[in-house]
Protein backbone atom coordinates (compact mmCIF):
# COMPACT_ATOMS: atom_id res chain seq x y z
CA UNK A 1 0.00 0.00 0.00
CA UNK A 2 1.26 3.45 -0.92
CA UNK A 3 1.50 5.59 2.23
CA UNK A 4 2.10 9.29 1.52
CA UNK A 5 5.00 10.79 3.47
CA UNK A 6 3.66 13.86 5.29
CA UNK A 7 7.15 15.33 5.63
CA UNK A 8 7.49 15.28 1.84
CA UNK A 9 4.06 16.87 1.51
CA UNK A 10 5.15 19.81 3.65
CA UNK A 11 8.35 20.12 1.62
CA UNK A 12 6.93 19.89 -1.90
CA UNK A 13 3.40 21.27 -1.56
CA UNK A 14 3.77 24.46 -3.55
CA UNK A 15 1.94 26.09 -6.47
CA UNK A 16 2.48 24.47 -9.84
CA UNK A 17 0.85 23.74 -13.21
CA UNK A 18 -1.21 20.62 -13.95
CA UNK A 19 0.51 20.23 -17.36
CA UNK A 20 -2.48 19.59 -19.56
CA UNK A 21 -0.35 21.52 -22.07
CA UNK A 22 3.17 22.81 -22.48
CA UNK A 23 3.72 25.68 -22.52
CA UNK A 24 0.87 26.08 -20.05
CA UNK A 25 -2.08 28.41 -20.59
CA UNK A 26 -0.59 31.40 -18.68
CA UNK A 27 2.01 31.63 -21.46
CA UNK A 28 -0.65 32.19 -24.11
CA UNK A 29 -0.60 35.77 -25.39
CA UNK A 30 -3.03 38.15 -27.07
CA UNK A 31 -0.05 39.53 -29.01
CA UNK A 32 0.22 36.46 -31.23
CA UNK A 33 -0.88 36.97 -34.84
CA UNK A 34 -4.34 35.41 -35.21
CA UNK A 35 -3.74 34.74 -38.90
CA UNK A 36 -0.63 32.76 -37.97
CA UNK A 37 -2.77 30.64 -35.64
CA UNK A 38 -5.36 30.12 -38.36
CA UNK A 39 -2.59 29.14 -40.79
CA UNK A 40 -1.23 26.58 -38.31
CA UNK A 41 -4.68 25.00 -38.10
CA UNK A 42 -4.96 24.87 -41.88
CA UNK A 43 -1.78 22.77 -42.13
CA UNK A 44 -3.16 19.86 -40.07
CA UNK A 45 -4.03 16.73 -42.03
CA UNK A 46 -4.48 14.04 -39.38
CA UNK A 47 -7.51 12.88 -37.40
CA UNK A 48 -9.62 15.29 -35.36
CA UNK A 49 -10.54 15.47 -31.71
CA UNK A 50 -13.53 17.79 -31.34
CA UNK A 51 -14.44 19.55 -28.10
CA UNK A 52 -17.59 21.58 -27.49
CA UNK A 53 -17.89 23.78 -24.43
CA UNK A 54 -21.50 24.08 -23.26
CA UNK A 55 -21.20 26.77 -20.56
CA UNK A 56 -24.75 26.83 -19.19
CA UNK A 57 -25.72 25.57 -15.74
CA UNK A 58 -29.01 25.88 -13.86
CA UNK A 59 -27.23 26.55 -10.56
CA UNK A 60 -23.75 27.40 -9.34
CA UNK A 61 -21.50 24.78 -7.73
CA UNK A 62 -19.29 26.72 -5.32
CA UNK A 63 -16.17 24.66 -6.07
CA UNK A 64 -16.28 25.19 -9.84
CA UNK A 65 -13.46 27.01 -11.62
CA UNK A 66 -14.82 26.48 -15.15
CA UNK A 67 -16.23 29.11 -17.48
CA UNK A 68 -19.99 28.95 -16.95
CA UNK A 69 -23.21 30.92 -17.37
CA UNK A 70 -26.00 30.40 -14.83
CA UNK A 71 -29.38 30.30 -16.55
CA UNK A 72 -32.63 28.51 -15.65
CA UNK A 73 -34.29 29.00 -19.04
CA UNK A 74 -33.26 27.07 -22.16
CA UNK A 75 -33.61 29.93 -24.64
CA UNK A 76 -29.93 30.98 -24.57
CA UNK A 77 -28.89 27.54 -25.80
CA UNK A 78 -30.54 27.91 -29.23
CA UNK A 79 -28.57 31.08 -29.95
CA UNK A 80 -25.40 29.47 -28.61
CA UNK A 81 -25.80 26.44 -30.88
CA UNK A 82 -26.19 28.86 -33.80
CA UNK A 83 -22.86 30.39 -32.81
CA UNK A 84 -21.15 27.01 -32.40
CA UNK A 85 -22.24 26.08 -35.91
CA UNK A 86 -21.01 29.42 -37.20
CA UNK A 87 -17.62 28.87 -35.53
CA UNK A 88 -17.37 25.42 -37.08
CA UNK A 89 -18.19 26.90 -40.50
CA UNK A 90 -15.33 29.40 -40.08
CA UNK A 91 -12.97 26.58 -39.11
CA UNK A 92 -14.00 24.36 -42.02
CA UNK A 93 -13.28 27.13 -44.55
CA UNK A 94 -9.54 26.45 -44.19
CA UNK A 95 -9.46 22.91 -42.80
CA UNK A 96 -8.09 20.13 -44.98
CA UNK A 97 -10.91 17.96 -46.41
CA UNK A 98 -11.52 14.29 -45.71
CA UNK A 99 -10.32 14.18 -42.11
CA UNK A 100 -11.86 11.64 -39.73
CA UNK A 101 -13.17 12.54 -36.30
CA UNK A 102 -11.51 10.12 -33.87
CA UNK A 103 -12.79 11.70 -30.67
CA UNK A 104 -15.54 14.11 -29.63
CA UNK A 105 -16.27 15.46 -26.16
CA UNK A 106 -18.97 17.69 -24.69
CA UNK A 107 -17.79 19.58 -21.62
CA UNK A 108 -19.15 22.39 -19.54
CA UNK A 109 -20.89 23.83 -17.77
CA UNK A 110 -23.57 21.21 -18.15
CA UNK A 111 -23.98 19.59 -21.59
CA UNK A 112 -27.36 18.15 -20.57
CA UNK A 113 -28.54 21.71 -20.02
CA UNK A 114 -29.42 21.28 -23.71
CA UNK A 115 -32.87 19.81 -24.34
CA UNK A 116 -33.13 16.52 -26.24
CA UNK A 117 -34.45 18.47 -29.25
CA UNK A 118 -31.43 20.79 -29.12
CA UNK A 119 -29.07 17.80 -28.90
CA UNK A 120 -30.76 16.24 -31.96
CA UNK A 121 -30.51 19.51 -33.86
CA UNK A 122 -26.77 19.81 -33.17
CA UNK A 123 -26.23 16.12 -33.90
CA UNK A 124 -27.73 16.54 -37.38
CA UNK A 125 -25.38 19.45 -38.05
CA UNK A 126 -22.29 17.56 -36.85
CA UNK A 127 -22.98 14.45 -38.90
CA UNK A 128 -23.55 16.55 -42.01
CA UNK A 129 -20.24 18.37 -41.62
CA UNK A 130 -17.86 15.75 -40.20
CA UNK A 131 -17.02 12.13 -40.96
CA UNK A 132 -16.64 9.96 -37.87
CA UNK A 133 -14.27 7.01 -37.58
CA UNK A 134 -16.00 3.69 -36.97
CA UNK A 135 -14.28 3.43 -33.58
CA UNK A 136 -14.67 7.11 -32.65
CA UNK A 137 -14.88 7.83 -28.93
CA UNK A 138 -17.82 10.22 -28.36
CA UNK A 139 -18.33 11.34 -24.79
CA UNK A 140 -20.25 13.81 -22.66
CA UNK A 141 -20.06 15.15 -19.11
CA UNK A 142 -23.53 14.84 -17.55
CA UNK A 143 -25.16 16.09 -14.35
CA UNK A 144 -27.42 13.37 -12.86
CA UNK A 145 -29.52 16.01 -11.07
CA UNK A 146 -30.69 17.50 -14.38
CA UNK A 147 -30.76 14.34 -16.47
CA UNK A 148 -33.71 12.59 -18.12
CA UNK A 149 -33.94 9.33 -20.01
CA UNK A 150 -34.71 11.44 -23.10
CA UNK A 151 -31.35 13.22 -22.70
CA UNK A 152 -29.54 9.88 -22.71
CA UNK A 153 -31.48 8.76 -25.79
CA UNK A 154 -30.63 11.97 -27.66
CA UNK A 155 -26.92 11.75 -26.82
CA UNK A 156 -26.96 8.10 -27.87
CA UNK A 157 -28.49 9.06 -31.23
CA UNK A 158 -25.60 11.49 -31.64
CA UNK A 159 -23.23 8.57 -31.09
CA UNK A 160 -22.16 9.05 -27.46
CA UNK A 161 -20.53 5.85 -26.18
CA UNK A 162 -18.85 7.20 -23.04
CA UNK A 163 -20.40 9.30 -20.27
CA UNK A 164 -18.91 11.01 -17.26
CA UNK A 165 -21.20 11.67 -14.30
CA UNK A 166 -20.23 14.42 -11.86
CA UNK A 167 -20.88 13.29 -8.29
CA UNK A 168 -18.13 15.06 -6.26
CA UNK A 169 -19.04 13.46 -2.89
CA UNK A 170 -21.88 11.50 -1.25
CA UNK A 171 -21.54 13.33 2.11
CA UNK A 172 -24.61 15.57 2.50
CA UNK A 173 -22.80 18.18 4.60
CA UNK A 174 -20.18 18.58 1.89
CA UNK A 175 -22.83 18.64 -0.83
CA UNK A 176 -24.65 21.45 0.98
CA UNK A 177 -21.43 23.44 1.44
CA UNK A 178 -20.63 23.31 -2.28
CA UNK A 179 -24.28 23.85 -3.32
CA UNK A 180 -24.60 20.53 -5.11
CA UNK A 181 -27.03 18.26 -3.30
CA UNK A 182 -27.32 15.01 -5.22
CA UNK A 183 -28.95 11.78 -4.08
CA UNK A 184 -27.91 8.17 -4.47
CA UNK A 185 -31.22 7.59 -6.26
CA UNK A 186 -30.35 10.23 -8.88
CA UNK A 187 -26.93 8.68 -9.40
CA UNK A 188 -28.27 5.14 -9.79
CA UNK A 189 -31.05 6.23 -12.15
CA UNK A 190 -28.58 8.07 -14.42
CA UNK A 191 -26.31 5.01 -14.55
CA UNK A 192 -29.22 2.68 -15.27
CA UNK A 193 -30.40 4.84 -18.18
CA UNK A 194 -26.88 4.97 -19.63
CA UNK A 195 -26.44 1.20 -19.44
CA UNK A 196 -29.88 0.51 -20.87
CA UNK A 197 -28.87 2.70 -23.83
CA UNK A 198 -25.76 0.53 -24.41
CA UNK A 199 -23.33 3.29 -23.48
CA UNK A 200 -20.31 1.08 -22.92
CA UNK A 201 -18.06 3.16 -20.70
CA UNK A 202 -18.84 5.00 -17.47
CA UNK A 203 -16.62 7.52 -15.69
CA UNK A 204 -17.41 9.10 -12.34
CA UNK A 205 -15.97 12.44 -11.23
CA UNK A 206 -15.23 13.01 -7.54
CA UNK A 207 -13.34 15.76 -5.71
CA UNK A 208 -11.26 15.53 -2.54
CA UNK A 209 -10.22 18.53 -0.45
CA UNK A 210 -13.72 19.99 -0.03
CA UNK A 211 -15.23 21.18 3.28
CA UNK A 212 -15.98 18.54 5.92
CA UNK A 213 -14.17 15.77 4.08
CA UNK A 214 -11.81 13.55 6.07
CA UNK A 215 -9.88 10.43 5.13
CA UNK A 216 -12.67 8.32 6.65
CA UNK A 217 -15.50 10.10 4.83
CA UNK A 218 -13.54 9.71 1.59
CA UNK A 219 -13.21 5.98 2.28
CA UNK A 220 -16.99 5.80 2.73
CA UNK A 221 -17.57 7.72 -0.51
CA UNK A 222 -15.18 5.52 -2.51
CA UNK A 223 -16.72 2.29 -1.22
CA UNK A 224 -20.19 3.61 -2.02
CA UNK A 225 -19.25 4.74 -5.53
CA UNK A 226 -17.59 1.39 -6.25
CA UNK A 227 -21.09 -0.10 -6.02
CA UNK A 228 -21.86 1.80 -9.24
CA UNK A 229 -19.09 -0.23 -10.97
CA UNK A 230 -17.52 2.61 -13.01
CA UNK A 231 -14.94 1.82 -15.68
CA UNK A 232 -12.93 4.92 -14.82
CA UNK A 233 -12.81 7.48 -12.03
CA UNK A 234 -11.44 11.00 -12.10
CA UNK A 235 -10.88 12.03 -8.49
CA UNK A 236 -9.69 15.60 -8.63
CA UNK A 237 -7.73 17.40 -5.98
CA UNK A 238 -9.80 20.50 -5.27
CA UNK A 239 -7.99 23.52 -6.67
CA UNK A 240 -8.70 26.55 -4.48
CA UNK A 241 -8.31 29.51 -6.83
CA UNK A 242 -10.70 32.20 -5.50
CA UNK A 243 -8.80 34.86 -7.47
CA UNK A 244 -10.22 33.15 -10.58
CA UNK A 245 -13.49 31.66 -9.28
CA UNK A 246 -14.88 34.13 -6.74
CA UNK A 247 -17.64 31.75 -5.58
CA UNK A 248 -14.92 29.60 -4.02
CA UNK A 249 -14.58 32.24 -1.29
CA UNK A 250 -17.79 30.77 0.14
CA UNK A 251 -15.92 27.56 0.92
CA UNK A 252 -13.48 29.46 3.14
CA UNK A 253 -16.38 30.02 5.56
CA UNK A 254 -16.75 26.28 6.00
CA UNK A 255 -13.04 25.57 6.24
CA UNK A 256 -10.93 23.44 3.94
CA UNK A 257 -8.88 20.34 4.81
CA UNK A 258 -5.15 20.81 5.35
CA UNK A 259 -2.56 19.59 2.87
CA UNK A 260 -1.74 16.78 5.29
CA UNK A 261 -5.40 15.71 5.40
CA UNK A 262 -5.64 15.87 1.62
CA UNK A 263 -2.63 13.65 1.08
CA UNK A 264 -4.05 11.14 3.55
CA UNK A 265 -7.28 11.23 1.52
CA UNK A 266 -5.32 10.49 -1.63
CA UNK A 267 -3.62 7.60 0.12
CA UNK A 268 -7.05 6.19 1.04
CA UNK A 269 -8.30 6.69 -2.52
CA UNK A 270 -5.32 4.89 -4.03
CA UNK A 271 -5.52 2.03 -1.53
CA UNK A 272 -9.25 1.50 -1.94
CA UNK A 273 -9.21 1.59 -5.73
CA UNK A 274 -6.02 -0.36 -6.45
CA UNK A 275 -7.24 -3.12 -4.10
CA UNK A 276 -10.53 -3.20 -6.02
CA UNK A 277 -9.20 -3.86 -9.52
CA UNK A 278 -8.35 -0.33 -10.67
CA UNK A 279 -5.02 0.91 -12.01
CA UNK A 280 -3.66 4.24 -10.76
CA UNK A 281 -3.16 6.13 -14.00
CA UNK A 282 -1.65 9.18 -12.32
CA UNK A 283 -2.59 12.42 -10.59
CA UNK A 284 -6.37 12.08 -10.45
CA UNK A 285 -7.26 9.24 -12.84
CA UNK A 286 -8.02 5.56 -12.23
CA UNK A 287 -9.26 2.87 -14.61
CA UNK A 288 -10.11 -0.80 -14.45
CA UNK A 289 -7.00 -2.77 -15.33
CA UNK A 290 -8.55 -4.02 -18.59
CA UNK A 291 -9.82 -0.56 -19.63
CA UNK A 292 -8.26 0.90 -22.78
CA UNK A 293 -6.72 3.77 -20.78
CA UNK A 294 -4.97 1.39 -18.39
CA UNK A 295 -3.75 -0.71 -21.31
CA UNK A 296 -2.43 2.42 -23.05
CA UNK A 297 -0.50 3.43 -19.94
CA UNK A 298 1.12 0.01 -19.66
CA UNK A 299 2.00 0.15 -23.36
CA UNK A 300 3.34 3.72 -22.96
CA UNK A 301 0.97 5.04 -25.64
CA UNK A 302 -1.18 7.16 -23.32
CA UNK A 303 -1.44 10.90 -24.00
CA UNK A 304 -2.27 13.96 -21.91
CA UNK A 305 -4.10 17.09 -23.05
CA UNK A 306 -6.69 19.62 -21.91
CA UNK A 307 -9.23 16.84 -21.41
CA UNK A 308 -6.91 14.92 -19.09
CA UNK A 309 -5.48 11.53 -20.03
CA UNK A 310 -6.35 10.06 -23.44
CA UNK A 311 -5.62 7.05 -25.63
CA UNK A 312 -5.51 9.06 -28.87
CA UNK A 313 -2.20 10.17 -30.38
CA UNK A 314 -1.41 12.76 -33.05
CA UNK A 315 -4.89 14.25 -33.22
CA UNK A 316 -5.65 17.92 -33.70
CA UNK A 317 -7.79 19.17 -30.85
CA UNK A 318 -10.40 21.48 -32.37
CA UNK A 319 -12.27 23.18 -29.54
CA UNK A 320 -15.38 25.28 -30.02
CA UNK A 321 -17.30 27.58 -27.72
CA UNK A 322 -16.31 30.22 -25.17
CA UNK A 323 -13.01 29.67 -23.30
CA UNK A 324 -12.20 26.46 -25.20
CA UNK A 325 -8.59 25.65 -26.11
CA UNK A 326 -7.46 24.13 -29.41
CA UNK A 327 -4.13 22.42 -30.05
CA UNK A 328 -2.22 21.72 -33.25
CA UNK A 329 1.23 20.20 -33.62
CA UNK A 330 2.80 23.65 -33.31
CA UNK A 331 0.28 25.94 -31.65
CA UNK A 332 -2.44 26.58 -29.10
CA UNK A 333 -5.34 28.99 -29.35
CA UNK A 334 -7.90 29.88 -26.71
CA UNK A 335 -11.30 31.39 -27.36
CA UNK A 336 -12.64 34.46 -25.61
CA UNK A 337 -14.44 33.77 -22.34
CA UNK A 338 -17.10 36.44 -22.76
CA UNK A 339 -20.22 35.49 -24.73
CA UNK A 340 -20.69 38.97 -26.21
CA UNK A 341 -17.10 39.05 -27.49
CA UNK A 342 -17.55 35.54 -28.87
CA UNK A 343 -20.64 36.67 -30.77
CA UNK A 344 -18.94 39.83 -32.05
CA UNK A 345 -15.95 37.98 -33.51
CA UNK A 346 -18.14 35.43 -35.23
CA UNK A 347 -20.25 38.21 -36.74
CA UNK A 348 -17.25 39.15 -38.90
CA UNK A 349 -16.24 35.52 -39.65
CA UNK A 350 -13.20 35.55 -37.37
CA UNK A 351 -11.85 32.77 -35.21
CA UNK A 352 -13.23 33.84 -31.79
CA UNK A 353 -9.70 33.65 -30.45
CA UNK A 354 -8.53 35.72 -27.50
CA UNK A 355 -4.95 34.52 -27.25
CA UNK A 356 -2.61 31.78 -28.36
CA UNK A 357 0.92 30.49 -28.64
CA UNK A 358 3.18 29.17 -31.41
CA UNK A 359 5.73 26.69 -30.13
CA UNK A 360 9.47 26.95 -30.63
CA UNK A 361 11.61 23.89 -31.25
CA UNK A 362 12.65 23.95 -27.58
CA UNK A 363 8.97 24.07 -26.55
CA UNK A 364 8.21 21.00 -28.66
CA UNK A 365 11.10 19.08 -27.12
CA UNK A 366 10.05 20.02 -23.60
CA UNK A 367 6.38 19.30 -24.31
CA UNK A 368 7.19 15.75 -25.37
CA UNK A 369 9.43 15.27 -22.34
CA UNK A 370 6.89 16.58 -19.84
CA UNK A 371 3.99 14.66 -21.37
CA UNK A 372 5.92 11.37 -21.40
CA UNK A 373 6.82 11.98 -17.77
CA UNK A 374 3.19 12.73 -16.85
CA UNK A 375 1.93 9.64 -18.69
CA UNK A 376 4.68 7.03 -18.26
CA UNK A 377 6.19 8.17 -14.94
CA UNK A 378 9.56 7.55 -16.52
CA UNK A 379 11.91 8.92 -19.18
CA UNK A 380 13.88 6.64 -21.50
CA UNK A 381 16.84 8.77 -22.60
CA UNK A 382 17.70 6.62 -25.63
CA UNK A 383 14.14 6.53 -26.92
CA UNK A 384 13.65 10.26 -26.41
CA UNK A 385 16.97 11.02 -28.09
CA UNK A 386 15.74 9.14 -31.13
CA UNK A 387 12.23 10.61 -31.06
CA UNK A 388 13.43 14.20 -30.61
CA UNK A 389 16.63 14.05 -32.69
CA UNK A 390 18.74 15.29 -29.79
CA UNK A 391 21.19 13.89 -27.29
CA UNK A 392 18.68 13.87 -24.45
CA UNK A 393 21.19 13.65 -21.60
CA UNK A 394 23.26 16.47 -23.03
CA UNK A 395 20.25 18.68 -23.87
CA UNK A 396 18.80 18.31 -20.37
CA UNK A 397 22.06 18.01 -18.44
CA UNK A 398 21.16 20.81 -16.00
CA UNK A 399 17.64 19.50 -15.43
CA UNK A 400 18.78 15.94 -14.80
CA UNK A 401 21.44 17.18 -12.40
CA UNK A 402 18.74 19.10 -10.46
CA UNK A 403 17.02 15.88 -9.35
CA UNK A 404 19.66 14.98 -6.74
CA UNK A 405 17.50 16.07 -3.80
CA UNK A 406 14.34 14.43 -5.15
CA UNK A 407 16.27 11.20 -5.64
CA UNK A 408 17.54 11.42 -2.07
CA UNK A 409 13.93 11.92 -0.91
CA UNK A 410 12.87 8.75 -2.70
CA UNK A 411 10.69 10.40 -5.34
CA UNK A 412 12.62 9.02 -8.32
CA UNK A 413 15.65 7.03 -9.35
CA UNK A 414 18.10 7.74 -12.14
CA UNK A 415 20.42 5.48 -14.08
CA UNK A 416 22.62 5.92 -17.12
CA UNK A 417 19.66 5.68 -19.47
CA UNK A 418 16.50 6.26 -17.45
CA UNK A 419 14.64 8.39 -14.96
CA UNK A 420 12.01 6.37 -13.08
CA UNK A 421 9.43 7.93 -10.77
CA UNK A 422 8.82 5.87 -7.63
CA UNK A 423 5.33 5.09 -6.28
CA UNK A 424 5.84 7.85 -3.69
CA UNK A 425 7.00 10.16 -6.45
CA UNK A 426 3.80 9.72 -8.47
CA UNK A 427 2.08 11.84 -5.84
CA UNK A 428 4.46 14.67 -6.72
CA UNK A 429 4.57 14.20 -10.48
CA UNK A 430 3.73 17.88 -11.07
CA UNK A 431 6.75 18.92 -8.98
CA UNK A 432 9.00 16.60 -10.97
CA UNK A 433 7.68 17.89 -14.31
CA UNK A 434 8.29 21.48 -13.22
CA UNK A 435 12.05 20.86 -13.52
CA UNK A 436 11.65 20.71 -17.32
CA UNK A 437 9.50 23.86 -17.56
CA UNK A 438 11.62 26.62 -19.10
CA UNK A 439 8.89 29.26 -18.67
CA UNK A 440 7.98 28.72 -15.03
CA UNK A 441 10.73 30.79 -13.41
CA UNK A 442 9.79 33.86 -15.45
CA UNK A 443 6.04 33.41 -15.04
CA UNK A 444 3.97 35.51 -12.64
CA UNK A 445 0.93 33.24 -13.01
CA UNK A 446 -0.77 31.92 -9.89
CA UNK A 447 -1.37 28.17 -9.69
CA UNK A 448 -3.10 25.83 -7.30
CA UNK A 449 -0.87 23.85 -4.95
CA UNK A 450 0.46 20.52 -6.13
CA UNK A 451 -1.16 18.62 -3.23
Amino acid sequence: MLKPDLGLVKKYNKPGPRYTSYPTAPQFSDAVDLEDLRHEASLETGPLSLYFHIPFCQSLCNFCGCTKIISRGREPADAYLDQLEQEIDVYLETSQPGRLVQQLHFGGGTPNYLTPDQIDRFSDYLHKNFTFADDAEISAELDPRRLTKEHISAFRRLGVNRVSFGMQDILLKTQEAVNRVQSDEQNRQAIQWAREADINSLNIDLIYGLPYQTPETIRTTIRHVLQYDPDRLAIFSYAHVPWIATAQKILDRHGLPSAEAKIKMLGVIIQELTSSGYQYIGMDHFAKVDDSLAVAQRNKTMQRDFQGYSTFKDVEICAFGISSISQTANSYRQNVKDLEQYTAKLSVDQFPTEKGYILTEDDRIRRTTIMRLMCDHSLDYTQLSSDLAIDFKEYFADELHSFTEMERDGLLTTSDNKLQVTPQGTLFIRNIAMHFDAHLAQSSARHSRTV
